[in-house]
């Protein structure tokens, strides 16, 4: 007790003392990005329309001169092309695969000063983590306020379940505060246990002593990088997704020095091979970074010490619509998240070290990690079950040792900028919320360094994102009234593309129905709709991963899902993009592997697999009664015609071939195309042991031998006992 006392009076103390610094951080302008201002934006032109994808390989085919060369597509590389073409610099960026196709899709998607970082910069009077700290909770108010249909504040509940941690947490959460300053979402406040239980039923009571609430931002992190991406090519920057850098070109300057003026690229959709010529070369590849960097020079030393962060999915009565939930003290050190999004529930991350690849898989280890971290917070009636994982993921954090420092061993804690002798930028660390910082700083140390030219200073703080300029947060009623979108699908149009909505809207297919008008969903548990396949491709979507993954995210959300809306994604993509039938195939083949390798399918199959049959014979009993029942001509499986015929009996007529093959896949494990009877009590196994959440096949055949029950029952009633009249 006596320990907490002092650790409590320490931390006190320590918070004075920030509050201090924080009074003269507020005070120095030095520290603050640069403000835009409203004169020197009116100065910009921006373009009305968006240049299609061949367009934009067609301005980096031209032979013409960069002042700047980006490689790398994800969250620092498009804000430093946003950066770059709004200071007036004639900007190209290439990206080997698509936008935000590496960790700046597989973020925990929040926007965050870094409240951990603020208790070490107290309590270690570290003014470096201070001011990390500082600038991120800076950024953090931009974000919000550059984009805000895709970013919203969110509360973020801190359970307290011993009475000394109360005045402990509430102290820091207020410093927390105190930092932001008028940048601040919105300010902390304490819950008592019941008003904590009445906001986040799901939490754990017994011994609840209390709660502190305290406010980040949520955004939708793939669709956050497109946005920017977007505005970078509107602003007039040349940008091209699955265009891969093979080489860089070096010339010798002036000065008789050999620098970078360029890189040799390959578009890896058509396979053509091209030249780009560049003034300055950045590298922005996150957990890529030394790969370029050693392109520059082989005998460089690596920087980057890759992390992987695996997050789950789980269906959103998991937690509050409104409300997050954090787990400060995890059993491996590591802050453990979760927070809704989309609907769905977010669980996460881990950290543990890595390999870099392009094709990061979540392990069942790291899955049973946090469930079992979760499950420790929510009370005994949310059966916190294995089945319930609709996705996982693995993101590779780009962790990285200062190359300007002579020590390398220790790992920067915030971003770093490297020049190289050949004049290649290097921009690697950091974290999401701080891209556009990162991204200042890095072409403020490009221009010096390449002596570029450019028409004025920076201008992206407050700098409207794609979609952000016209909306509203009712602007979903107008989709609703004008166009006839179902609500839900407004909502979500709304919030993803923002005034980018009605021309989305617009290009969706006539329902058929008197409500909605428009609007054909493409799974119908989710908002998705055809339009947004076709206004994909407008946004540089080329293959079907493109689409699951990060036009929509679907894929994110549901894999089951995502691989059910698969064959309807690659109709609709190949009528736009003139697909062979062997093109569809063959895209349909890929993103079926990254569903089964990167989205967590793989190892919902391979648990799945392993279950040992765990039944009583009452329940194999009952079991193999409902599989005879569905197989009526005795054959030993079940095919999909049994699947067909029993589920119309029941009156589900309009299913689908593609449904039928969907609810045979869930449990054919040995993919043959048929039903044994092992393949169907190792699933009810597997529900009763909770690795899976339900099956259609379970239902269909329960469903079936009721039917069957009912009949055998009709049979047996007499015409004197139905009240038929009396016999003669």
């Amino acid at each position: 007790m006596a320990s907490r006392l002092r650790r409590f009076g320490v931390t006190a103390a320590g918070v004075a003392i920030g509050a201090a610094l924080s009074t003269y951080a507020l005070k120095s302008s030095d520290i603050s990005p640069h403000h835009v201002q409203m004169e020197e934006m009116q100065r910009i032109r921006r373009k009305r329309t968006l240049p299609s994808r061949s367009e934009q390989v067609q301005s980096l085919q031209s032979g013409e001169e960069f002042d700047v060369l980006i490689i790398g597509g994800g969250a620092t590389g498009a804000g430093c092309a946003l950066d770059s073409v709004t200071r007036g610099l004639k900007t190209a960026l290439v990206e080997a695969d698509d936008f935000a196709s590496g960790t700046s899709s597989k973020s925990t998607k929040l926007i965050h000063g870094g409240v951990r970082y603020l208790q070490k910069a107290i309590l270690g009077l570290d003014i470096e983590q201070y001011r990390m700290v500082k600038e991120a909770l800076h950024e953090r108010a931009s974000m919000l306020r550059s984009a805000p249909h895709l970013t919203r504040p969110l509360p973020i509940m801190l359970p307290v379940y011993t009475w000394w941690q109360i005045p402990y947490f509430w102290v820091g959460i207020k410093a927390y505060d105190f930092v932001a300053g008028d940048r601040n979402v919105k300010s902390s406040y304490y819950l008592s246990r019941e008003d904590a239980l009445e906001l986040f039923p799901m939490l754990r009571g017994d011994k609840l002593r209390g709660a502190i609430v305290y406010y980040d931002g949520q955004q939708d992190d793939a669709r956050m990088c497109l946005a920017i991406s977007l505005t970078a090519a509107r602003h007039g920057a040349s940008i091209t997704n699955h265009v891969e850098v093979l080489e860089l070109l070096k010339k010798k300057n002036e000065a008789g020095k050999e620098v970078c003026c360029g890189a040799k690229v390959r578009d890896n959709i058509t396979k053509k091979e091209w030249s780009i010529k560049a003034k300055c070369v950045i590298n922005a590849t996150g957990p890529f970074t030394d790969s370029i960097r050693k392109m520059d020079n082989p005998t460089v030393k690596s920087i980057c010490c890759p992390s992987s962060g695996v997050h789950i999915v789980l269906p959103g009565f998991y937690s509050p619509p409104q409300m997050g939930l954090l787990d400060p003290d995890t059993s491996d050190g590591r802050v453990i998240f979760f927070l809704p999004w989309l609907n769905g529930t977010i669980a996460g991350t881990t950290d543990a070290p890595c390999d870099v690849t392009t094709n990061p898989s979540p392990s069942e280890d790291e899955i049973q990690f946090i469930l079992s971290e979760i499950k420790s917070y929510l009370n005994k009636d949310v059966d916190v079950r294995r089945g319930d994982v609709l996705s996982a993921w693995s993101g590779i954090r780009p962790l990285v040792s200062d190359p300007n420092k002579g020590d390398t061993q220790s790992l920067a804690r915030n971003h770093i900028v490297h020049v190289s002798d050949s004049n290649l930028v290097t921009i690697a660390g950091g974290k999401w919320t701080t891209y556009r910082a990162m991204a200042e700083h890095t072409m403020d140390a490009a221009i010096k360094a390449c002596n570029l030219q450019p028409e004025r200073g920076c201008v992206t703080d407050g700098l409207w994102i794609e979609g952000a300029q016209g909306w509203t947060p009712t602007m979903y009623i107008r989709l609703v009234q004008d166009l006839g979108l179902e609500v839900e699908v407004a909502k979500h149009l709304a919030i993803s593309y923002g005034d980018r909505a009605f021309a989305v809207a617009k290009m969706a297919a006539l329902t058929g129905k008197r409500w909605p008008i428009i609007g054909k969903k493409l799974h119908p548990e989710f908002p998705y709709i055809d339009a947004e396949v076709r206004y994909g491709i407008r946004e540089y979507a080329c293959t079907c991963i493109d689409m699951v993954a990060r036009r929509l995210r679907l894929s994110f959300l549901n894999v089951q899902a995502a691989s059910e809306a698969l064959p309807h994604i690659a109709d609709i993509m190949a009528d736009e993009l003139k697909w062979s039938k062997e093109e569809k195939e063959k895209q349909i083949k890929a993103c079926e592997h990254f569903l089964h390798t990167q989205m967590g399918q793989q190892v919902n199959r391979q648990l799945k697999e392993k279950i040992p049959v765990n039944l009583s014979k009452e329940e194999v009993d009952l079991y193999k009664k409902r599989f005879d029942t569905i197989d009526k001509d005795k054959k030993g499986y079940v095919s999909i015609p049994d699947i067909k015929r029993a589920m119309r009996t029941y009156g589900d007529a309009e299913v689908s071939g593609e449904e039928l093959h969907d609810i045979l896949r869930e449990i054919d494990t040995n993919m043959n195309g048929q039903v044994e009877l092992e393949e169907y009590l190792q699933m009810m196994s597997a529900i009763k042991s909770g690795f899976i959440s339900h099956s259609r096949f379970a239902v269909v055949a329960e469903q079936e031998e009721i039917r069957k029950e009912q009949e055998r029952l009709r049979k047996q009633i007499t015409v004197d006992r139905s009240g038929g009249g009396q016999r003669k």
